[in-house]
């Protein structure tokens, strides 16, 4: 377990780091909200304890998204979560990217159109993502800007984008058809919808 040989050895920023990556995956993975919320709930805990504040906004982030999800229309945010998502452009991707996925998930069009838009603007001069978070950065852009394909005016743009985020993942798909393949057929799909 990574998350306790990173603590024997005193490494926080490393357990955190392998924390976040398996939380991450039972997220995505659908695992009970509740669960992930207590689970996050921990992590803050380590991440304030020992200054983390990357890793706590990041943490807020899906603690939001999993309250939004279960019903919570909670929105608060601190100060020190504000100060880093405007003046750290990784910071400030990844909030893009969450606001723009649960957007999506809600079906809310324009918000979802105004998140993935900001995302895309900053993406360029922010840090590289986690392999994990890489794919989803790939998946949800992609189902986004063939949506918004088919909405709006200047259809061309958001075609290229979805076609860029499909090329990522048939990419992924080829290294590991079991694993990606589903996903980057269902951005075939879309595509093929959006024509």
């Amino acid at each position: 377990d990574g998350y306790a040989a990173s603590m024997v050895t005193g490494d926080v920023f490393n357990a955190l780091l392998n924390t976040i990556l398996k939380r991450g995956c039972m997220y995505v993975a659908g695992v009970k909200l509740q669960t992930i919320l207590e689970e996050y709930e921990i992590m803050m805990r380590l991440a304030k304890e020992n200054n983390h504040s990357i890793f706590l906004v990041h943490i807020k982030q899906i603690q939001r998204d999993s309250l939004r999800l279960i019903g919570s229309d909670e929105e608060v945010t601190t100060p020190e979560e504000e100060k880093l998502i405007a003046s750290n452009n990784s910071v400030l991707k990844t909030f893009c990217f969450r606001k723009a996925y649960i957007s999506f998930m809600f079906r809310s069009y324009d918000d979802a159109k105004e998140y993935v838009s900001k995302f895309y603007d900053c993406r360029e001069n922010a840090w590289a993502n986690l392999m994990a978070t890489h794919i989803n950065t790939a998946l949800y852009p992609g189902l986004i800007s063939f949506w918004v394909a088919r909405k709006s005016r200047d259809a061309q743009c958001w075609f290229a984008r979805g076609n860029e985020s499909k090329l990522t993942l048939k990419r992924w798909a080829e290294s590991s058809p079991w694993t990606f393949e589903n996903k980057w057929c269902l951005l075939e799909a879309e595509e093929s919808f959006s024509h």
